[in-house]
């Protein structure tokens, strides 16, 4: 058996627990072998979860956390090189087990999300005092490799800074209405902010590479010319404060988005 062979039945083993790999592995003669390694491959997978997930498993307490792992574990297997990356995808696991329950997953979106943010890369951010003779109609902003989004329907930011800092946190309260949250680094800093509908499609097109002439063309639309451009101004002026901007590109002209924004009232 080569090398390679041997590491590809190691994996399906380790993975799959496959019988057949391990029956080539010795079968019998190491099965005790094997199952140490089976219990510590997934050891690790188990720590690396609480280790990443420490607010979350405060939240839904030790037992159903425990039981979360286990059903992560099983269904999710390692696809990257570094065992940090793993942890990626057990907000959605935890979104499949407590769809009724929708601030459990997005704590855990808040943890992973930061963590991922500490460990991006080093950008620098633009300041207002760079910005001179700026052709906004055609300015494509460029954003911090760090910067992630997603929708949220829960008040779990609130709940999520109160385990932070070891107080009482508040009940779960669900939105009136979807919003987003938005999380990335600010120097050496992992930050997060709740936001609406309407900085959460503009961050996407933008990041999309929509000019911010466009943006704009799609808030006059959407507020009125007076309020369009107030809120565009608002939201650039944000976004260099939060040092999100990394540089300004140039692009096409586009009068609006191909999609709408969002109705006015979530603004």
């Amino acid at each position: 058996m080569s090398l390679l062979d041997l590491q590809r039945d190691m994996r399906a083993w380790l993975v799959d627990e496959d019988a057949v790999a391990a029956n080539r592995l010795g079968g019998g003669d190491v099965a005790a072998g094997l199952r140490i390694h089976l219990n510590n491959f997934r050891a690790q997978l188990t720590a690396c979860l609480e280790e990443s997930f420490a607010h979350t498993r405060a939240w839904i307490g030790g037992d159903a956390f425990h039981h979360a792992v286990v059903t992560h574990v099983e269904r999710v297997h390692p696809g990257s090189w570094t065992l940090d990356a793993y942890s990626r995808d057990f907000p959605a696991t935890l979104k499949l087990l407590y769809p009724a329950d929708p601030e459990i997953a997005e704590l855990a979106w808040i943890e992973q999300a930061l963590a991922e943010a500490f460990a991006g890369p080093d950008t620098e951010a633009l300041t207002a005092a760079e910005l001179h003779d700026v052709d906004w109609d055609n300015a494509v902003l460029r954003f911090t490799p760090t910067l992630d989004l997603t929708e949220l329907t829960t008040n779990a930011p609130a709940i999520w800074s109160a385990l932070a800092q070891g107080a009482e946190p508040p009940a779960v309260a669900m939105l009136s209405e979807t919003g987003a949250i938005l999380a990335w680094r600010d120097g050496e800093m992992p930050r997060f902010r709740a936001i609406d509908q309407i900085e959460h499609q503009a961050l996407l097109r933008l990041r999309a590479s929509l000019p911010f002439g466009g943006l704009c063309a799609g808030l006059v639309e959407l507020l009125g010319e007076e309020a369009g451009v107030a809120r565009a101004g608002a939201m650039l002026g944000q976004w260099l404060a939060d040092a999100l901007i990394t540089s300004l590109g140039s692009g096409t002209r586009l009068d609006a988005p191909e999609q709408p924004l969002p109705p006015a009232h979530d603004a």
